[in-house]
């Protein structure tokens, strides 16, 4: 049985556009600050007295690996074949950081600071999650 994440009226266009092979981040039309997960109300804004103007932008899907960490034991029973894998946050090119998984490499393989892309896998019917893996053509900043 895979494992499905929780979805919300304000997380749909995100699972949306999964499911359509793209990765989209919450932004304020606002300040246009970009941030993952997305929230309610941009905390910027906020404190100005606005900031529930908020929609979504489509980003490369390229990044970085800022962190990560080798699960050798499964948190839930669904994982128990996987272990060992591996869970980073990976600092998009665009700027917001995600928590994910992190697919084609061994984990002695992963250090910070690896060039990854976003891949999707449909994971149950309706259900594409984006995972990352590392990306060969190159080197990704931030923007």
């Amino acid at each position: 049985m895979p494992v499905v994440p929780g979805m919300t009226d304000l997380t749909a266009p995100y699972w949306e556009a999964a499911r359509e092979g793209r990765l989209v981040v919450q932004e304020c039309q606002e300040c246009h600050v970009l941030r993952h997960p997305p929230l309610p109300e941009c905390p910027s804004c906020q404190r100005q007295g606005h900031g529930s103007r908020l929609g979504w932008r489509e980003v490369s899907g390229k990044g970085t690996v800022y962190t990560y960490t080798v699960v050798r034991h499964p948190t839930h029973f669904a994982f128990a074949d996987k272990v060992p894998y591996v869970l980073a946050i990976v600092e998009l090119a665009e700027g917001p950081r995600l928590v994910t998984a992190l697919t084609g490499a061994a984990p002695e393989d992963v250090r910070v600071g690896l060039p990854v892309r976003a891949v999707f896998r449909e994971v149950a019917d309706g259900v594409t999650l984006p995972y990352f893996e590392p990306d060969a053509g190159g080197r990704h900043g931030t923007a």
